[in-house]
């Protein structure tokens, strides 16, 4: 399958909330508790299945998550055209929802056929990022924006198994906006050519809350947003990744 690069313009013209941003999150500082596996303490729920390890917690208020999705409203800027399309199969499709890429200089990510350059980080991606980073102790260096403008867009059933991802480091999913179910199922469990009988794990990622996809769960797992047609309001998930720099595709 032939790759090719889509290189977004990257160019907002919000004013920057960097100053508001820096004080909350300086707050968050001063009540973290560096004790625990997690160093910030939220009150995490274990998800467990055969080969399946997940967390899952409130990691921002409502009030918080509000202005965030706020913000992220204002900065973000979202592929388009030839840019908003994938290639699965040698086929090119739609992408049901909007989509878009930031991170560290000149990181890359590869997927359906399209390697997509990382814009550099707007002011909130950046906050939510180092919130992630202060609860997890885990790094990130690039995320997937997805924007869900209301059920009727989706995401259909993959793996995060890209190479270039660390397998080390967990993705991280922060969910902003309208909840939306979000269903795991295994490899052996899928189509009609499955041969065992394994039960899909359904959650639902509610407005300020963070998943995290632990080793090995996307070796085993498939994950799906499904059409939720009484759904009217948007959503937007970010998924941060640690990419391996110099890791063949």
């Amino acid at each position: 399958m032939d790759k090719f690069v889509n290189k977004s313009s990257c160019i907002y013209d919000a004013k920057s909330p960097r100053k508001k941003i820096k004080l909350e999150s300086d707050k968050r500082i001063e009540n973290e508790d560096e004790g625990g596996e997690f160093s910030h303490p939220v009150p995490w729920q274990k998800i467990e299945a055969e080969g399946l390890d997940c967390d899952y917690a409130l990691l921002f208020s409502k009030e918080e998550a509000h202005h965030l999705f706020k913000q992220l409203e204002e900065e973000v800027v979202y592929s388009t055209g030839e840019e908003a399309k994938v290639q699965l199969f040698g086929k090119v499709h739609n992408i049901p929802r909007k989509q878009a890429t930031y991170g560290d200089a000149g990181l890359t990510y590869t997927y359906s056929g399209v390697t997509r350059l990382a814009c550099p980080w707007t002011p909130t991606l950046e906050y939510i990022r180092d919130a992630v980073t202060k609860t997890t102790v885990q790094t990130f260096n690039f995320v997937l924006v997805n924007r869900y403008k209301d059920g009727q867009d989706h995401m259909g059933e993959h793996r995060d198994d890209e190479k270039e991802l660390d397998p080390l480091c967990p993705i991280a999913s922060v969910s902003l906006g309208a909840p939306r179910d979000f269903i795991f199922r295994h490899r052996d469990a899928r189509g009609k050519q499955s041969h065992r009988q394994i039960k899909p794990v359904k959650l639902e990622l509610a407005h300020g809350s963070l998943l995290l996809m632990n080793s090995p769960t996307n070796t085993f797992w498939y994950h799906s947003l499904p059409v939720r047609r009484k759904i009217s309001l948007p959503r937007i998930n970010l998924t941060f990744r640690r990419i391996l720099l110099g890791r063949k595709k």
